[in-house]
C-alpha cells in the first residue's frame, strides 16, 4: 500500500502541485459544513491537514473538546499496537476557535488515509472520496494502478512531451522505486535520509547538487526531474540503477553503508557521462527545462 502510493504520488506530481498552488493561499476548506484547516509546506511540496478536524468530522462531532479526547485515546492506543501513524503526525501553529495560533497535530494525506482505517465510522469512505474529489488522493487508482499510468501519460502528452521522453521518465521512476525500496528494507530511514543518498547519486554522476541543478535549470518547485532532458533522465537511471545493484552485493545496511554504494553508483553514471561528453562535444548536464526547450522549438517552427 505505501510503496504503490509513492509511485502514484510521483507519477501525478505534477497534477497535484498544481492544484495545491491554486490553493495554497487558502488556510481552509470544507467537507460537508465542517471546517478543515490545512497548510502548504512549499518546500516539502505537500499539504498537512488538521488531524483533530478530521477525527471531528469523522466522529461527527462540532465539540472540538471531544475530538481531542478521541484522537488522545486514539493516538495512545496506536502507539501500544506499534503502529507508525503516530510518529508521522506533525506539530504546526494553525488558527485555533480563538482566532490565534496554536500547535496542533496534523499529517498528510498519505498518513491520513492510514489514520481513517483507524477509526470506526461511517464518514469514513466519504472522507476519503472527498480529498479525491480535491485533488489530494485518487483512491480508484491505488486499486487500479493502471489507471494512474495511463492519466499520467495523457498529461504529458497534453504538455507536448514526447513518447521517448515519457518512455524514460516512466521507466526511471520504477527505477527509483526499486532502490527506495532497497533503502526501506534495509534501515535506511525515509525522506530526510533518502533525499541525502540521492544527493550523493546526483553529484556524484553530475558534478552539481540537486540544489544546484534546479538553480541551473531556474526552477523554484517542482521535481527536478520533471525537467530534465532524455539525457538526464537516462543518467540518472543508470546512476540510481547502478547505486542499488552494488548496495545488494555489498549488502549495505543503514545511512553510513549506504553512501558507499551511492558514490560508486554515481560514479559509474559519471564515467559513462564523460565519455559521452568527449565523444561528442556536448555537455549532458543542462540548464534547459521543457518551458525553455518548447519556446526554442516554437521559435524553429513558427
Amino acid at each position: 500500500m505505501v510503496k504503490l502510493w509513492y509511485y502514484i504520488r510521483e507519477i501525478f506530481i505534477y497534477n497535484n502541485i498544481m492544484q495545491a498552488k491554486k490553493k495554497k493561499e487558502k488556510k481552509l476548506t470544507i467537507f460537508k459544513g465542517q471546517r478543515i484547516r490545512r497548510y502548504y509546506d512549499e518546500k516539502g511540496e505537500k499539504w498537512y491537514f488538521s488531524v483533530i478536524d478530521i477525527i471531528a468530522a469523522l466522529i461527527e462531532q462540532t465539540d472540538f473538546q471531544l475530538a481531542r479526547n478521541y484522537w488522545k485515546v486514539l493516538k495512545t492506543r496506536l502507539i501500544s499496537e506499534g503502529s507508525e501513524v503516530v510518529t508521522k503526525c506533525n506539530r504546526l501553529k494553525l488558527i485555533a476557535q480563538d482566532g490565534k495560533m496554536r500547535e496542533t497535530d496534523v499529517a498528510d494525506v498519505e498518513t491520513l488515509l492510514r489514520l481513517i482505517q483507524s477509526v470506526p465510522s461511517k464518514k469514513a469512505e466519504p472522507i476519503k472520496l472527498w480529498l479525491a474529489r480535491v485533488g489530494y488522493e485518487r483512491i480508484e487508482e491505488i486499486n487500479n494502478p493502471e489507471i494512474a499510468l495511463n492519466r499520467s501519460r495523457d498529461y504529458w502528452q497534453r504538455m507536448g512531451r514526447s513518447q521517448k521522453w515519457i518512455q524514460q521518465r516512466m521507466m526511471g521512476q520504477e527505477i527509483r522505486n526499486k532502490l527506495t525500496d532497497y533503502w526501506k528494507n534495509n534501515e535506511v530511514k525515509e525522506q530526510d535520509e533518502y533525499a541525502i543518498l540521492t544527493n550523493i547519486i546526483h553529484q556524484e554522476w553530475s558534478d552539481v547538487t540537486v540544489k544546484e541543478h534546479k538553480n541551473l535549470k531556474n526552477l523554484k518547485s517542482g521535481k527536478l526531474r520533471d525537467q530534465m532532458t532524455d539525457a538526464e533522465l537516462v543518467f540518472t537511471a543508470l546512476a540510481e540503477l547502478s547505486t542499488r545493484q552494488i548496495a545488494e552485493t555489498m549488502k549495505a545496511k543503514g545511512l553510513e553503508e549506504n553512501k558507499i554504494p551511492a558514490k560508486k553508483g554515481g560514479q559509474v553514471a559519471k564515467n559513462a557521462r564523460l565519455e559521452l561528453e568527449q565523444k561528442t562535444g556536448k555537455k549532458v548536464v543542462s540548464g534547459n527545462n521543457f518551458k525553455t526547450l518548447l519556446e526554442r522549438k516554437k521559435i524553429k517552427n513558427p
